[in-house]
């Protein structure tokens, strides 16, 4: 068989498998997007969920030249028979490790030289066996949106080590093939990488039609039973078809055909999924409202309607945590500066270190004492309502004193003559169970020294 009639034949052949691989594997596409057919499986479920071991057999033709290239030290070629069987594990839905073991005959004649023969020899076959571990990628797909793949197209590459024992004619017709000192065939043992690609047709869930291609690279140069002396080493190709079927129960999918796409839509898709969803929105709807309703604040006095005991109280009132009306101490509303109010206690708002403007006149009449006694100092002590924490109060009484420190110092009082304590929620003044008790034991006050 010449070059041109092999190409031919292993193209024809080629298409026509094609043709019925994809026109099986497109029915049985066709016919599951109508059903879920991924099961119980989920997309992130782990590889448990589904069957991921696969046995296969193949055969095919093995040639010394490759559709690569490369040097065959012969003029000829002879395409022989080649075989194989592959254990293969599966360990995401485009990876895989598959363990390949395979037989055959690499051979080639030099019929086409001068008087048939060449470097002293006629023809050649070594016959070989080889084992090896490869890692198998799922590139592309012709079914990508469908529920399960129909097609994948795959690329591979591995490692392993090929037995040959070289068997050859000498120009004079004499045979002869490597010997061990016994006479036993003596196998050359060599380092073998393949490298190919390859199309997997989808007949069921279990089975499976590879077709593909391998260029084998050893790691020597006399596979041919001629050693050349050049800085090259020789290779062979294998093109096969096969059967896989892969383990496992019926009623988990097969991790290499699952679609993670159409997965995800029917996870997102799924009716008590969905019922859950719709039943959360409408929890999420009643929390909204209920929120806006404690939000209500009619007459805008900070105090919701709900919660509010006093509603309509005019615009600017303060009021307290009932909506209600103040009525301050008249201690607070000190507005002139005189000696016997020079040193009336400073109050403060609600959880606040801010000073009131109505406090002003109280501490310009401290200042100017002061300033005008210099011998004098004063021990400020600050103070809180019983609310929140003895912590919290704590902070905040200190705060206060600092705030009243800081007025009289920017007025011209001596830092050093004003000294600040903060004593929390102790030695209330009022009782801290109303609220207008609550609010005169918010309060800084002077001890003079």
């Amino acid at each position: 068989m010449n070059y041109s009639t092999l190409k031919k034949t292993v193209a024809l052949s080629f298409v026509s498998l094609l043709a019925v691989g994809a026109a099986n594997a497109q029915s049985d596409s066709t016919a599951s997007t109508t059903t879920t057919s991924t099961g119980t499986a989920k997309v992130f479920g782990g590889r448990g969920q589904y069957n991921t071991w696969s046995f296969g057999l193949n055969a095919g033709a093995v040639s010394p030249v490759t559709a690569i290239g490369g040097t065959h030290d012969y003029t000829d070629y002879v395409v022989s028979l080649g075989y194989g069987a592959s254990l293969k594990w599966q360990l995401a839905h485009s990876f895989a490790l598959q363990l390949d073991a395979n037989g055959g005959k690499v051979a080639g004649n030099n019929n086409s030289a001068i008087g048939g023969a060449r470097d002293g020899f006629r023809s050649y076959d070594s016959r070989f066996w080889q084992g090896t571990l490869s890692g198998k990628v799922n590139v592309a797909t012709i079914d990508f949106l469908r529920r399960k793949n129909s097609v994948n197209f795959f690329v591979n590459a591995g490692a392993g080590m090929i037995w040959y024992n070289p068997h050859f004619i000498t120009t004079g017709g004499t045979e002869a093939r490597y010997l061990n000192a016994d006479g036993s065939k003596h196998y050359v043992k060599s380092l073998v990488i393949p490298v190919g690609a390859g199309v997997k047709f989808r007949l069921s869930d279990a089975w499976g039609l590879n077709l593909g291609y391998n260029v084998n690279f050893t790691d020597d140069d006399n596979l041919d039973a001629l050693k050349r002396g050049y800085p090259t080493r020789d290779r062979y190709s294998y093109g096969y078809g096969g059967l896989e079927y892969t383990f496992g129960s019926s009623s988990k999918p097969n991790l290499e055909w699952v679609n993670p796409v159409a997965m995800m839509y029917d996870e997102l898709y799924d009716a008590a999924l969905r019922q859950e969803v719709e039943a959360l929105k409408g929890r999420v709807t009643n929390v909204e409202n209920a929120v806006n309703d404690l939000k209500k604040d009619s007459d805008g006095d900070g105090v919701s309607d709900q919660f509010d005991k006093c509603p309509n109280t005019p615009a600017g009132t303060v009021v307290d945590g009932a909506g209600c009306p103040i009525k301050f101490p008249a201690a607070d509303s000190t507005a002139n500066a005189g000696n016997a109010q020079a040193y009336s206690n400073i109050q403060f708002d609600f959880d606040s270190s801010v000073l009131r403007t109505s406090s002003y006149g109280v501490l310009d009449a401290v200042s100017a004492d002061m300033r005008s006694n210099t011998a004098k100092s004063v021990t400020l002590n600050g103070y809180a309502s019983s609310e929140g924490t003895a912590a919290h109060n704590l902070r905040l009484s200190k705060d206060r004193a600092n705030s009243v420190k800081t007025y009289l110092v920017n007025s011209g009082v001596e830092a050093r003559r004003v000294k600040v304590k903060g004593l929390g929620e102790t030695n209330p003044i009022a009782d801290n169970s109303t609220e207008e008790g609550r609010v005169m034991n918010r309060r800084v006050e002077f001890l003079q020294k």
